[in-house]
């Protein structure tokens, strides 16, 4: 780190970086810590600043997140340590809950998504599993109402990701019922293009564990009609794209180009104060295109 301290500091080499971020991928007492507020966070907005690129940044924190987890590191590793003194008394007095704790349960399931791909499904699910429950103790408890609907966003994120965590490790029991909980947990935002994705998420890991497209058909149909009534246009769009897709494999090209059509009516429509702004693209839609 002198280098990057010096008068003049010049950037660590290759080689260094990843034992930079290692060294400072740990708090003072050498507990695994590489979530929001953790020191990770100082070397690689430095190498930011000397110019690395936004993917070698993601690289190295993604290699700490894997490092973290090869040596048994769970939910705790994405905290920062006073948000988990905060999980650690919420479940037994939910009214202790503040803004910190909700927003460290989000950036708990932001950062096993963002690894999916890249770690076993099975380490992702012991990260995430604590975060689901602890979603779940703090709605089921008389929890602050001002943070409710932010919990209460937070519980739907982590549930339909269990869900399809639970998919991909073939527990499809467990699948049905976390995707559930998250359609009902979403059900009480007002707002309907949380649904839509719940129901977008599933109906893709239904098309590929059931026989037939009618079940995932269901889900999708579901999601249109629930992104027609919210506030996101990018949702919508991406509901008609998956809607196409689904028409596409039935056979039904008449009906999978009129879906396309109204994606693309979605995408030039104007989305400045979306709700969810990279939720979909032109890029997406054209890449739905050719895989019809």
């Amino acid at each position: 780190m002198a280098r990057l301290e010096a008068t003049r500091p010049t950037m660590p080499d290759e080689r260094c970086q990843p034992l930079l971020a290692r060294l400072y991928a740990r708090t003072p007492t050498r507990d695994p810590a590489v979530g929001a507020g953790s020191d990770l966070a100082e070397p690689l907005e430095a190498l930011r600043l000397f110019g690395k690129s936004k993917q070698r940044i993601i690289e190295l924190r993604s290699a700490m997140v894997r490092a973290v987890t090869d040596e048994g590191g769970g939910m705790l590793a994405f905290l920062a340590p006073g948000v988990q003194a905060g999980l650690a008394a919420a479940p037994a007095d939910p009214g202790r809950a503040d803004e910190d704790l909700v927003r460290g349960l989000a950036s708990v399931v932001s950062d096993a998504n963002a690894q999916v791909g890249s770690l076993p499904f099975v380490r992702l699910q012991l990260m995430l599993a604590p975060a689901v429950e602890a979603c779940r103790h703090l709605l089921a408890g008389p929890s602050p109402e001002p943070l409710l609907p932010q919990l209460r966003d937070a519980s739907v994120a982590a549930s339909a990701l269990a869900g399809r965590l639970a998919f991909e490790t073939r527990d499809d029991a467990a699948s049905r019922a976390l995707y559930a909980e998250a359609t009902r947990e979403a059900g009480r935002l007002e707002q309907p293009w949380r649904r839509a994705g719940v129901h977008m998420s599933h109906a893709l890991v239904t098309l590929y564990s059931t026989q037939g497209v009618e079940p995932a058909r269901l889900l999708v149909d579901e999601a249109v009609r629930a992104a027609r009534s919210g506030d996101s246009t990018l949702v919508r769009a991406r509901a008609h794209a998956l809607q196409a897709e689904i028409a596409a494999r039935a056979g039904e090209e008449r009906q999978s180009q009129a879906a396309l059509g109204l994606a693309w009516y979605d995408l030039d429509a104007d989305h400045d104060g979306d709700p969810a702004p990279t939720s979909f693209s032109p890029g997406h839609l054209r890449r739905f295109e050719e895989g019809l």
